[in-house]
């Protein structure tokens, strides 16, 4: 079946002003972004972000997650802008924002709850880092049966390796996940001809450390139809 657009929602993972981790193409990725929460908008597509947010004081801090010389957060310090979301792609008032205290913006939040309540089937999802955040936040949506359609080239990792395996693994072993590119998202959302890739067969993308980017290549050869 096609893609409902009364059940869908954009969720935008950690666009956050964390900038330690060196997201490779970064501008690139914002700018796709930006692209694709405004079409979503102009279609009344609910937009939803989740911050990582490591509280100063360590409470609830994940297990030997860095600290400082002054034995605090490194990372997503909630007591700096590094947890606001980047000024480019700033939620507006009727947008959703969903903290996180873990990886996945499905464990221990609010999230789920959202989504159901205003009656979610589909998500169209991206942000960073794709091998951390990103993975898990997709894996955690097909677990809770929602479909999933991945938008690659707004998610970055801190390198192509890390990127690219992840979505790989993601392709190959969740089953229902499409997976575009932001320009061709906002095709199939405007209602033009676009491209997309879905699996027919678990693992239909194995791959090495040599054939990798053949086969993240492929991921734009075909098109499949969402189903």
């Amino acid at each position: 079946m096609a893609l409902d657009l009364t059940k869908t929602a954009l969720i935008i993972i950690d666009m956050q002003k964390e900038s330690q981790f060196g997201i490779q193409g970064v501008d690139t990725i914002v700018d796709a972004t930006s692209n694709v929460i405004a079409e979503c908008r102009k279609h009344d597509i609910p937009v939803i972000y989740t911050r990582q947010i490591n509280r100063h004081d360590n409470v609830g801090l994940s297990k030997e997650e860095p600290l400082n010389h002054n034995g605090e957060p490194v990372f997503y310090h909630s007591n700096t802008d590094a947890i606001d979301i980047i000024d480019a792609i700033q939620p507006e008032s009727q947008d959703i924002v969903i903290d996180k205290y873990r990886w996945s913006g499905f464990y221990q939040t609010d999230l789920d709850l959202m989504l159901r309540s205003m009656g979610i089937e589909h998500i169209i999802l991206g942000g960073v880092v794709t091998d951390g955040c990103v993975m898990t936040s997709v894996f955690d949506a097909y677990f809770r049966d929602y479909q999933v359609n991945l938008v690659k080239d707004i998610c970055g990792a801190s390198n192509e390796g890390a990127h690219m395996s992840s979505i790989l693994t993601m392709a190959n072993w969740i089953y229902n996940l499409a997976i575009f590119d932001a320009s061709e998202m906002i095709k199939y959302l405007s209602g033009q001809a676009y491209t997309s890739w879905q699996a027919s067969y678990p693992d239909q993308l194995p791959f090495t450390p040599e054939t990798m980017r053949d086969v993240f290549a492929r991921l734009n050869q075909h098109t499949q139809p969402l189903y």
